[in-house]
């Protein structure tokens, strides 16, 4: 990392529904001298006609289309890393989508970050943010989903009591160690 920032490359902010991802990553890009906040959802909402949400079941469609969505943010991140940008990809990339998400983006350094608060404090942000993502899923169940099904990859963040400048202040420390 360079005294102005990490220079291009990639760093992915993930974790469950409601675990700060969107705030911690546009406060990250904010941070930074040269970054871009790619926001994957964003590639799911384009899909206007025919889109299938992910439920606990994983219809073959909605995987499909999940699959879609981060592929796209990959690529995405990898085009602004190749001009010259920090990326700042935020999206949910968990289980056996993380190791594959890190096998799509070519750019390097890619940067790993897995918000991961305690399943009491994501439903308080859950029940105090104006959305609502759980629907057929339970804060437990994701968070099992987390925790037991997804590679330790990168940085794990226990953001449970800390503010998202905090959270963004262990990033960019994490980075320059």
């Amino acid at each position: 990392m360079t005294g102005d920032g990490p220079g291009p490359c990639v760093i992915l902010i993930t974790g469950v529904m409601a675990a700060g991802k969107s705030t911690v990553a546009q406060l990250l890009a904010e941070s930074l001298p040269r970054a871009v906040h790619v926001r994957g959802d964003v590639f799911r909402r384009m899909i206007v006609s025919g889109r299938a949400e992910m439920t606990p079941d994983e219809a073959e469609e909605a995987r499909r289309q999940l699959d879609l969505r981060q592929r796209i943010s990959a690529q995405v991140a990898d085009a602004y890393a190749d001009d010259g940008w920090t990326a700042v990809v935020q999206d949910i990339v968990l289980g056996e989508d993380l190791p594959r998400y890190v096998d799509r983006v070519r750019t390097r350094p890619l940067h790993v970050v897995v918000l991961a608060p305690s399943p009491e404090t994501v439903r308080e942000r859950e029940e105090a943010r104006g959305k609502t993502g759980y629907g057929a899923w339970t804060v437990e169940a994701f968070d099992a989903y987390l925790r037991s099904g997804t590679p330790r990859i990168g940085m794990w963040l226990d953001t449970s009591g800390q503010t998202p400048e905090e959270t963004v202040s262990a990033i960019l420390d994490g980075l320059r160690g």
